[in-house]
């Protein structure tokens, strides 16, 4: 098979990291955790729990990070996994990088991910959780490359993953591997310092948790962030595999 290198780009709290791990798994891939968050926290000034240590590990520089992640793939691998949190890109950004890779989108009902990310942090923007972001980044890549644009629903992960990792790799032209589908329990090193924060429930699984429909109603104070969330992932979701 070819080289790839893979961009996974989600919002927060939407099994992002589970499929890192399970891409983690395959003897053939490498792995990059969320390279773009030390620049960031370095450029927003926004204090997210652990900010500094972020910082301090990480690399703020954008093209750096970008000229890296477009380079030879560590380690001798055929696959390079790159685990992007949208947010990331702030205005003015280039990303002119992202059509040297494979992009895949990967989304979550909003209803869901606002009651679990505000359990972590609070929720007073929809630029918190990435939806427009990834709708322009969306857009601007179907323009350059419609072959090369991927959106993968979680529900649907979790509900079939072994029918969705399979199309996910055949889409990617990559062979599909059993080892996707459970890891051993633990911490990684290929894991940002911030798992220390948000990686508590991923460290103790060893596979994909099966769905279960949150019951908890959404307080009233996140309807506004949620019809506007909702309007962003449902231009996403239309184009999901399946």
């Amino acid at each position: 098979m070819n080289a790839i290198k893979i961009a996974m780009w989600s919002g927060p709290r939407n099994i992002s990291t589970a499929l890192m791990r399970s891409f983690e798994n395959r003897p053939d891939t490498f792995v990059s955790d969320e390279p773009f968050y030390a620049h960031y926290l370095q450029q927003t000034g926004i204090d997210h729990p652990m900010r500094n240590e972020v910082i301090e590990t990480g690399n703020s520089d954008w093209d750096e990070v970008s000229q890296y992640l477009t380079g030879a793939i560590p380690n001798g691998k055929l696959v390079w996994y790159q685990k992007h949190m949208v947010q990331h890109c702030l205005p003015g950004a280039d990303l002119g990088w992202t059509e040297k890779l494979a992009n895949c989108f990967l989304i979550r009902d909003p209803m869901e991910v606002i009651l679990s990310y505000s359990k972590k942090y609070e929720v007073t923007s929809i630029y918190q959780l990435g939806y427009p972001q990834q709708v322009l980044l969306f857009n601007h890549l179907k323009n350059k490359n419609e072959a090369n644009v991927i959106v993968l629903d979680s529900k649907d992960i979790l509900q079939s993953p072994k029918n969705l990792l399979q199309l996910l790799c055949k889409e990617l032209d990559i062979p599909f591997s059993d080892k996707m589908f459970c890891w051993p329990p633990g911490k990684r090193d290929s894991d940002g310092v911030w798992g220390k924060h948000w990686y508590g429930s991923v460290e103790k699984s060893t596979g994909f948790q099966p769905y279960q429909k949150k019951k908890e109603e959404l307080p009233a104070k996140y309807g506004d962030i949620y019809e506007e969330c909702l309007k962003n992932y449902q231009q996403l979701f239309q184009y999901r595999i399946i």
